[in-house]
């Protein structure tokens, strides 16, 4: 099959919320760079979250403020700017479940003294709100509700607005199209795509390559002869919940740890969902769905004093968080990105970490060789290539809810 040769600055691999704001970056910054998703844009990981750009108050639960406390104190304000069109990625078009969280705690906040002792250092910290300011589910909290600027985004409309802006850089993968790298000990010089529904294979010559894809970064490390050691995962089970549900989208928070997470938005039959994290996620690991259902249950019970339930209907899914290799397994303290060659490897840990993991790559990757003339030409040469599609939320695509009342699928 004949080849067509096209000559890019930086191949991305991988369409979550790194390897687009990478593309972001990229792009403004003058590189010819595309990006080359398998599957839908925002799969795996970003989708699958809450939403929540982390300020940093739930690693300061011991009272210390921790570098994973440091590590994203600062990007909430970054995310702000965007989200308010005053800082690029623009960001305005992406949906806002929620400007703010809420805090409470099942010893009336007794349990966040220690959180209370390192917020000052935080660039996000809680204020004390009127009662008539609580929302209605926790009106029957005992003690004090707090609020904490930290805005709740729907990820997968943060995923569409980046696509929108980037549609002739983004390239689909399909399921009959093969790859493979070409590579020299100076790293990867080219991505070669064959399909078999098209006339000419594609070979991509580039200076650089991101492997921004989650737990596909593995694979694509292996591919590329790089070690694949490198990752490690940390599964965590998400609970979802839909029906007659109040809005609430906060944490409850018990001695160090977040017990529940809430955040809510709307399915497309317009009922309330519940996404639900925090600890009761990372016990649900290795649980059945029936058993994390009825433990979630007892515990929304448990923190949210007078909650209804009846007529909710329950699901989970799981998540396998990839993040770099920390000894002992450890969760990482902020974004991990690896230079070997001329080969990056990204994991940004949590979704607000990804401007920071697109700001290293950015420092040490040399000026953009093209000129804007011939990145024309290549976005050209690509325009009848197939474009990925932005993933569904998990609750669109979940099969088997539980009904709380007779504990049976739907």
């Amino acid at each position: 099959m004949a080849a067509r040769e096209i000559s890019v600055d930086v191949v991305i691999f991988g369409g979550g919320a790194a390897g687009l704001w990478l593309l972001d970056d990229l792009h403004r910054a003058g590189y010819c760079t595309l990006l080359l998703e398998k599957h839908a844009l925002g799969s795996g990981q970003t989708v699958a979250s809450q939403g929540i750009i982390h300020g940093g108050l739930k690693y300061a639960l011991s009272g210390k403020f921790t570098r994973s406390a440091d590590a994203v104190k600062s990007l909430p304000t970054r995310w702000r700017q965007c989200l308010e069109g005053r800082a690029t990625p623009d960001l305005r078009l992406t949906r806002l479940r929620s400007m703010h969280c809420h805090l409470w705690s099942t010893e009336s906040l007794r349990s966040m003294l220690g959180m209370f002792a390192a917020s000052h250092a935080l660039t996000v910290r809680p204020t004390s709100i009127y009662r008539d300011e609580w929302p209605e589910a926790l009106k029957q909290i005992r003690g004090n509700v707090m609020k904490l600027n930290e805005q709740v985004i729907s990820p997968q409309s943060f995923i569409a607005e980046l696509a929108s802006q980037h549609h002739d850089r983004l390239l689909k993968l399909t399921d009959r199209m093969s790859f493979r790298f070409s590579t020299t000990p100076a790293g990867v010089m080219a991505i070669n795509l064959d399909d078999p529904d098209r006339s000419h294979a594609l070979c991509i010559n580039t200076d650089h390559v991101v492997f921004a894809a989650g737990e596909g970064n593995q694979y694509l490390r292996e591919l590329a002869g790089l070690p694949a050691e490198a990752m490690q995962r940390r599964p965590v089970q998400m609970i979802l919940a839909r029906g007659p549900l109040p809005p609430l989208t906060g944490h409850c928070i018990d001695g160090r740890r977040t017990r529940v997470t809430i955040t809510t938005d709307r399915d497309s039959q317009g009922r309330i969902v519940w996404q639900i994290g925090g600890q009761v996620s990372e016990d649900g690991v290795g649980m059945s769905r029936e058993e994390l259902v009825m433990h979630t249950i007892k515990e929304l019970q448990s923190t949210i004093p007078g909650i209804t339930l009846d007529g909710v209907e329950w699901t989970t899914y799981t998540v396998n968080k990839a993040e770099g290799k920390q000894k002992g397994g450890r969760r990482p303290v902020g974004e991990v990105v690896l230079h070997e060659n001329n080969v990056f490897t990204v994991w940004p840990t949590k979704l607000v970490l990804a401007p920071a993991a697109s700001q290293r790559v950015m420092h040490l990757l040399p000026d953009a060789r093209t000129t804007p003339g011939q990145r024309q030409i290549v976005y050209d040469q690509l325009a009848d290539w197939p474009r990925p599609d932005v993933a569904s939320p998990p609750w669109e695509t979940a099969e088997q809810w539980i009904s709380v009342n007779s504990a049976t699928r739907v």
